[in-house]
């Protein structure tokens, strides 16, 4: 059993293993099978980004408007989708999340609203999910790693070829990978074949979660002070470290001095 440094609010056991809530400090953990933290909220403002990755998933709007439909895989404590929900009132929110227990535990512990037009919950297998999309999805944003196992049906080439198909015109898929973990070149090669010469590269401010954009089109040569000035747009729309964001796309990838090519 999981020894937590933080008090353990809730554990729920079931067949895909525990789902636990812990809370220190005024912030909520969700924890699945392990003291990993999976989802982070501050009980004082339950839509914000707590954690540096999920806000660098947002990065894709440097570069294509937000998204009319935003498809999730993976809910967690539902971050992402509390965010876009609350922050972006032309998105329709489409998360799926295969294990039951994680959805009750973000209702009940995170403030997950119900569902509704704009917001929905899916019980269900992402990789089987995202093979039924055929171009429905303006942004795709996959998070579905529960555990330290990770999930290999949400690693295939056949499955990044689906989030391809899955995507509308000028769509974007976004996963989250850890830097640490083995195979993540293979991982990256995978993604490659799916968006040949489409990927873009940052990591998170701590430098262990790796976020990689793979657009359905090419993005051509914006300027680096171009994207400068889109990212101080964002970051007084959003509140969100834009302008970071774009220092960390400049460590990750190829670039000359003035252009960035995706």
């Amino acid at each position: 059993m999981p020894r937590f440094s933080r008090f353990r609010l809730h554990r729920d056991v079931a067949a895909r293993g525990s789902v636990d809530v812990s809370e220190r400090d005024g912030i909520r953990y969700l924890h699945l099978g392990s003291e990993t933290i999976q989802s982070a909220m501050r009980i004082a403002r339950p839509n914000d980004l707590e954690l540096s990755y999920t806000r660098s998933m947002l990065a894709f709007l440097l570069f294509v408007p937000p998204p009319r439909h935003a498809v999730m895989i993976g809910l967690g404590g539902g971050s992402l989708a509390k965010f876009i929900h609350a922050r972006m009132p032309h998105t329709r929110v489409t998360a799926v999340e295969i294990n039951p227990q994680v959805m009750a535990a973000a209702r009940q512990f995170f403030a997950l609203p119900e569902s509704s037009e704009r917001l929905t919950v899916e019980i269900g297998d992402g990789a089987a999910f995202v093979q039924s999309l055929a171009g429905a999805a303006d942004a795709l944003l996959v998070d579905g790693y529960g555990t330290d196992a990770g999930a290999p049906e949400l690693a295939t080439a056949a499955f990044y070829e689906d989030c391809e198909r899955a995507l509308a015109d000028n769509g974007v898929l976004v996963t989250n990978l850890f830097t640490g973990r083995p195979g993540l070149g293979a991982h990256l090669r995978l993604l490659e074949q799916a968006f040949p010469g489409r990927l873009l590269q940052l990591t998170d401010a701590r430098r262990g979660n790796l976020i990689v954009m793979g657009f359905v089109r090419a993005q051509g040569r914006p300027t680096w002070r171009a994207l400068e000035r889109r990212a101080g747009e964002l970051q007084a729309q959003y509140g969100l470290e834009f302008p970071e964001f774009v220092d960390r796309l400049r460590e990750r990838n190829r670039h000359d001095s003035k252009h960035l090519s995706v």
